[in-house]
């Protein structure tokens, strides 16, 4: 539990605990999105949940033992996909310390000797050719088996793949920078699909695909999006970036160092897949009662009578807080 604020776009659903357990509802409402969706007021552009339409909500009840053991099964798998998160953000705050570290000049910089000015061109690979969009109705007909990338995601799954590997996607047009300016990336690995809205990018002149990513995290592609209705950032105008090239031995022993960092990274990115494909394929199935949860030898770490009671703790912590300080 943590203290927030909220604005007029979320609608905060405050959960009565002797009637139900807060995460079995969380749980619940998760997987309605196309219901919920379908009853969202259609009188905006956009459309909307109200609290009329949340409060008319029918929800299924089974008893709360039984509510509290569906849990108590579901949530230690979210725990633990939340803990791989936050180690593989870790990863990666770790990995970019080392380049600020490694690489502390910038364009506008005076080099070292064997430090000098060069294009973006010249350390990357493009493979754009490589890629082939497929419509809707293509994908609709394909077993979703492989991840199909766009400029910003996975925008679906296909039964085949062209890319087999570590590589770098760049936003090409859609959604393709941020809002501190730099381009929309994405680390992927393994046998994918992507459509034309990306670039595909590995590294040479010693970058690894890892190094290349740290880097272009920290251009600012902003003055090189073209296109007023639809932005985009052509090849030429990506090549043509102004980069500091070190020595490429410099940069190979760099790329050596993240390699670890990262392949822990993939393999924890891995683990994440598959317990999100395990909750997923066991809540809906918990929930209406196809497997027998009484059956099943419960998780004895997590205790929703606990949580419950850490949650007042902390309340009466904050309280006690806020009133040592206004004393």
């Amino acid at each position: 539990m943590i203290d927030t604020y909220i604005n007029q776009s979320i609608i905060a659903i405050e959960v009565d605990s002797s009637q139900a357990n807060p995460y079995y509802v969380f749980y619940n409402l998760s997987r309605r999105y196309e219901e919920l969706r379908s009853i969202s007021d259609g009188t905006s552009s956009r459309g909307s949940l109200t609290t009329k339409l949340i409060g008319e909500l029918s929800i299924v009840l089974p008893e709360l033992t039984v509510q509290n053991n569906i849990v108590k099964f579901i949530k230690p798998l979210d725990d633990q996909i939340e803990l791989l998160h936050s180690i593989n953000d870790n990863l990666v705050r770790i990995s970019n310390e080392l380049y600020n570290y490694s690489f502390p000049y910038s364009i506008d910089d005076e080099l070292p000797k064997g430090w000098i000015l060069g294009k973006l061109e010249n350390i990357i690979e493009i493979h754009d050719s490589k890629r082939k969009p497929l419509s809707g109705k293509e994908r609709a007909e394909r077993a979703k088996i492989y991840p199909y990338y766009g400029a910003a995601s996975i925008t679906d799954y296909v039964d085949d793949y062209l890319f087999d590997g570590v590589y770098l996607l760049l936003g090409e047009d859609g959604t393709v920078v941020n809002d501190d300016g730099s381009p929309i990336l994405q680390y992927v690995f393994g046998q994918f699909w992507v459509n034309n809205h990306a670039h595909i990018l590995t590294g040479r002149r010693g970058y690894s695909v890892e190094a290349l990513y740290l880097l272009c995290q920290r251009i600012n592609v902003d003055a090189i999006v073209t296109g007023a209705v639809q932005p985009k950032i052509s090849q030429a105008n990506l090549k043509d970036i102004d980069i500091v090239l070190p020595p490429e031995e410099v940069v190979t022993e760099f790329s050596k160092l993240l390699d670890p960092i990262f392949k822990q990274h993939r393999s924890n990115s891995l683990q994440i897949s598959k317990l999100i494909e395990l909750r997923d394929s066991l809540l809906p199935k918990l929930m209406t009662g196809e497997i027998d949860i009484s059956t099943l030898e419960l998780p004895t770490k997590y205790s929703f009578s606990t949580v419950n009671s850490q949650y007042e703790q902390d309340d009466q912590r904050r309280s006690q807080n806020k009133a040592d300080g206004e004393n």
